[in-house]
């Protein structure tokens, strides 16, 4: 078998993110398969001919392109076998990513995505883990906004915090300060996917719900997790806080790497996420208002009929998003509180200089999967059963190794407050 010609494959190259994803690597690091990135070789995977010759021919870029479709496994292999990493912003995953994730792993390559979907990924991790340890291949779900900045800056606070300590936190708080940003049809057309797979199987709910249900089979439960789902005078920020609409996905991702890691950080650590809103009756009201709307739209688009109405005359069009005006005025401010077990605090903060889904997300995303081209390193180790194939997340997988690269070219930060 002759060697791949490509470093990465962006899949979905005609996709909202994928043509921030494309416009990204050529900016950075060129289309001329010599990049500042020392040789990168990557190309551009669709389904549609045509649209990935419009994609290269706007952007007047020498860039390879792959014809493949998401529901075409025999093009698919064909793709993954030529080359090392793919990234796949092809969403909903549950309807269109399935068959790629199969190919990815029985080829033993790398793999990156943005999904924001548990549901979905707990059943690839269960259908596919086994054959992708065995295969070497490495797949990271879950490269973008959900759930860098919160898996990540759990990783960076407990380093923080083992330096400074001697210990890790047994309690993180994660609080978003600002944001700032748009919402693409891509990511509505997902979130309106669960609920609709919900409806149909009412007992996928109990997994929603699991903190832990990410963790691998048999660790599918622990310690009660605690999670803000209205107005509350907040400890940890001194501030109200409302719920935080990412917090179902990313907890998920963090408890997964508590669980790969071997539960390092106590069987009763906890995280939550919540949004910081102010203090006093200001912060209140605002908490209260965050509450209620989210708490509208969980409820109109569980009801089929409105669900549907919704998505064809309210929200956003797959294919749709921000501007890149909206984008590059967008940015993120993520503080997190951790306490140890004797007492101790420290608080960290993450922050984003884009739009946190989609420019932010293109940066995070494309880095993740040059961090996996470029090595394969295990963990600051805890024990000797780190896995460093399979399915991971972004901390297990490449941990430093993509803070550094996200902070020197993707304008995130990770600093200590205290």
């Amino acid at each position: 078998m002759s060697a791949p010609r490509f470093d990465v494959t962006v899949f979905g190259a005609t996709s909202f993110v994928g043509k921030l994803v494309v416009d990204y690597l050529l900016e950075r690091y060129g289309a001329d398969q010599r990049g500042s990135d020392g040789n990168l070789r990557w190309a551009v995977a669709g389904r549609n001919r045509t649209k990935l010759e419009q994609l290269v021919g706007e952007r007047d870029a020498d860039v390879p392109m792959v014809v493949a479709d998401a529901a075409d496994r025999i093009a698919l292999d064909a793709m993954v076998a030529d080359t090392k990493v793919v990234i796949s912003t092809v969403g909903p995953y549950a309807l269109y990513g399935s068959e790629l994730v199969a190919a990815v792993t029985e080829a033993g390559i790398d793999y990156c995505d943005l999904t924001g979907e548990p549901l979905w990924v707990q059943s690839m991790i269960d259908r596919h883990s086994d054959e992708a340890v065995a295969s070497g291949a490495r797949i990271v779900p879950s490269c973008g906004f959900d759930s860098i900045p919160s898996d990540l800056g759990v990783w960076f606070t407990q380093a923080q915090a083992q330096e400074r300590f001697g210990q890790p936190c047994r309690q993180i708080a994660m609080r978003v300060k600002v944001i700032k940003g748009g919402v693409s049809g891509g990511t509505v057309a997902s979130g309106l996917n669960a609920v609709e797979e919900v409806a149909k199987d009412p007992s996928l709910r109990k997994a929603l719900g699991n903190p832990y249900s990410l963790a691998p089979a048999g660790q599918r439960s622990g310690v009660r997790q605690p999670n803000v789902i209205s107005p509350t005078n907040d400890t940890a920020s001194g501030s109200w806080v409302a719920p935080f609409i990412m917090a179902s996905v990313n907890t998920k991702v963090v408890h997964r790497t508590h669980a790969l890691l071997g539960r390092p950080w106590g069987d009763d650590f906890t995280y939550d996420e919540a949004m910081m809103t102010g203090g006093g009756p200001v912060g209140l009201a605002r908490a209260t208002a965050v509450t209620a709307g989210l708490g509208a739209l969980a409820g109109a688009s569980a009801i089929g009929p409105v669900r549907r109405q919704l998505q064809e005359r309210v929200l956003p069009k797959p294919g749709t998003g921000p501007d890149a005006a909206a984008r590059e005025s967008g940015f993120f401010d993520l503080r997190f509180f951790g306490r140890t077990a004797d007492g101790r605090t420290i608080t960290t903060k993450v922050t984003g200089d884009r739009d946190p889904g989609y420019g932010s997300t293109a940066k995070m995303l494309a880095e993740t999967a040059l961090a996996l081209r470029h090595s394969r390193p295990v963990p600051a180790p805890v024990n000797s059963d780190i896995p460093s194939i399979g399915f991971l997340t972004p901390a297990v997988a490449l941990g430093d190794a993509l803070i550094d690269r996200l902070e020197e070219n993707a304008g995130l930060t990770f600093s200590m407050l205290d």
